[in-house]
């Protein structure tokens, strides 16, 4: 028996083990051949790089270094489409982290020339889809049962497909809706294996940067390997639903009082970090011109007030969308027409919050600062925020380029980009004559928590650009400035009051200080050696006394002055309040003869 059971056995274990072999085979021939596509994807990108940046330092260094500078110029437009398509293609074969780095080219519309932007605005919408059934098994593994048993259905035909991850429109059981208290949704899955593209891409972008740290020219405008790093941080955030959950509600909660905002709702019960359940609010995307034309809205009043929101979120909130592009932004109408704030019947619906930027307290209001300096083309008050803001280092001489802003307010300020483009170009040229070498000699840097706020306000520019051809960003930057101008006002006198408050309590407090160390002298327990201290100290006491005076009398002169501009009564009483400390320190002067 045991005989027959063995050779009985034999066959089938046999068989087994040559399936567990074929198994382990084929797996580790998967494994073999993913770790092949990781390191191709790797070096195809390195390549892609490598090659472009050896053409731009050959055209445009090493050329005009020898007297070609025209033959840059004459090839500048055929080599910037020949990139623009290359890259167009590599994005779309590749997808990854290169969707996001071509996204963000085709929004500087109002930086980048046509050729490119042109070229890399499909890539918005051009991100190939995963098969329904990789999409249906990442989530049916994630949340633990099959898609049948967790929703009433899901369409297989995905309505978007992004970089990292891939939506479907579905509807929740009858029990689950009621508890969430809505019925159609948009499922969010990730891409399957997105998060080993991902580390390939950022090892292939750190090569990079480590390449560009070692140009001068780029080393000493930023730390590009501290950039990618925080690249890195934000792209590993945004492969995680359970974090853009949170954001989302966190971004609901910043503007729930605000009318021209909605947010869509997070079916918490339907989520994990691979997942996302959200309330399904597609509309109108902000860029189709021909839809918001169609339902009643002209697209040239939507521009300023995505600005204006856009602004809120950088200046105001702190907590802002740094992945504004078009397929993430919907004009929504109101139901039933009912119009908003100022009879606006329509609404801006924000989805996608995986890449969120934080600003901190200081930097928001250096940037405050910056905007109201721009908008009241004030060249001085604008070089001492970009320096406020970490933008320009603080040995940095600022005084030529207070005089350059100054003249690039006087000709261009208040210009919007379509206005720019007729402008003569020989005047730029002009302009640059003159000021381009300051501007390229002085340190400027980009700190590491401006890479989203960068690219959020690019976003934004192309996307009110793409809006109305004719948008000018100086009408709504000078409303919003005027509002964080009168904000400040009030934090103005704020804080002129507490410095008065300040001083006053270090003036009343130095007479005694001083009696205190002439006491300790004349006791002997300080040995001085020179006998005319005393008056010295004496003397020293009362310049102190004016000093505080002075300073007192020119603080509430000023925060008078400010005030009066809105609240004249104010402003008086506190510009006649100023004659008192003027006339102790005229006292204290005399006094001293």
């Amino acid at each position: 028996m045991p005989s027959v059971r063995r050779d009985r056995a034999d066959p089938v274990s046999g068989a087994g083990d040559n399936r567990a072999g074929d198994n382990r085979a084929r797996g580790n021939r998967s494994g073999d051949k993913r770790a092949g596509d990781h390191r191709a994807r790797y070096r195809r990108i390195l390549r892609f790089a490598a090659w472009h940046l050896a053409v731009t330092w050959w055209f445009e260094l090493f050329l005009p270094r020898i007297g070609l500078a025209r033959v840059a110029e004459r090839t500048r437009t055929r080599r910037m489409r020949s990139f623009a398509q290359r890259f167009h293609a590599l994005a779309v074969n590749l997808g990854g982290l290169m969707i996001k780095v071509g996204q963000f080219l085709s929004s500087r519309l109002d930086v980048l020339p046509p050729e490119i932007t042109r070229e890399l605005e499909g890539l918005q919408d051009e991100v190939p889809a995963v098969p329904f059934a990789a999409i249906r098994a990442l989530a049916e593994a994630e949340l633990g049962a099959p898609l049948g048993q967790v929703f009433a259905s899901v369409e297989e035909t995905p309505i978007a497909a992004a970089s990292l991850g891939q939506a479907h429109r579905a509807k929740l059981l009858p029990a689950t809706a009621a508890d969430a208290g809505l019925h159609s949704v948009v499922l969010k899955v990730q891409r399957p294996g997105i998060e080993a593209i991902v580390d390939v891409d950022l090892a292939a972008l750190r090569r990079v940067g480590r390449w560009l740290s070692h140009v001068r020219l780029v080393s000493a405008r930023a730390d590009l390997p501290a950039l990618v790093e925080e690249f890195a941080q934000t792209s590993f955030e945004e492969i995680d639903y359970l974090h853009e959950a949170v954001n989302a509600e966190r971004f609901a909660a910043d503007f729930s009082d605000d009318d021209r905002v909605t947010v869509p709702h997070v079916v918490w019960e339907r989520t994990t970090r691979r997942v996302l359940t959200l309330e399904d609010v597609t509309a109108i995307k902000i860029t189709d011109l021909a839809g918001l034309v169609a339902a009643g809205i002209d697209p040239a009043e939507v521009a300023p007030v995505f600005a204006s929101v856009m602004f809120d979120q950088m200046f105001t909130e702190g907590f802002f969308h740094a992945d504004p592009h078009p397929g993430n932004i919907f004009v929504t109408p109101n139901t039933a027409g009912a119009a908003g704030a100022a009879g606006r019947p329509w609404k801006l619906t924000f989805i996608d919050f995986g890449m969120m930027g934080e600003v901190p307290p200081r930097t928001r209001q250096g940037l405050r600062k910056l905007l109201i300096a721009a908008a009241s083309r004030d060249g001085k008050g604008l070089v001492a925020a970009i320096s406020d803001v970490g933008v320009l280092v603080p040995s940095a001489n600022t005084a030529e380029l207070e005089r350059a802003m100054m003249h690039l307010f006087a000709r261009f300020g208040g210009m919007g980009f379509a206005e720019l483009r007729e402008v003569d170009p020989r005047e730029f040229v002009d302009f640059a004559v003159e000021f381009g070498d300051l501007v390229r000699s002085l340190p400027f840097q980009l700190p590491e928590n401006f890479l989203l706020i960068i690219r959020a306000m690019s976003l934004t520019s192309g996307v009110c650009s793409s809006l109305d051809a004719r948008f000018n960003l100086w009408d709504s930057v000078e409303p919003y400035a005027a509002r964080l101008l009168r904000d400040e006002r009030g934090n103005i006198v704020q804080d002129v009051a507490q410095q008065a408050l300040d001083i006053a309590g270090v003036a009343l407090q130095l007479p005694k200080r001083l009696d205190g160390l002439i006491t300790r002298i004349e006791d002997g327990s300080v040995s001085v050696g020179n006998p005319r201290l005393e008056r010295h100290v004496a003397r020293l006491n009362r310049t102190m006394q004016r000093t505080t005076s002075a300073v007192i009398f020119g603080a509430l002169l000023i925060a008078g002055s400010v005030v009066r501009a809105d609240d004249q009564a104010l402003g008086n009483v506190l510009m006649v309040a100023s004659v008192l400390p003027l006339l102790h320190g005229l006292w204290a002067g005399r006094r001293g003869h």
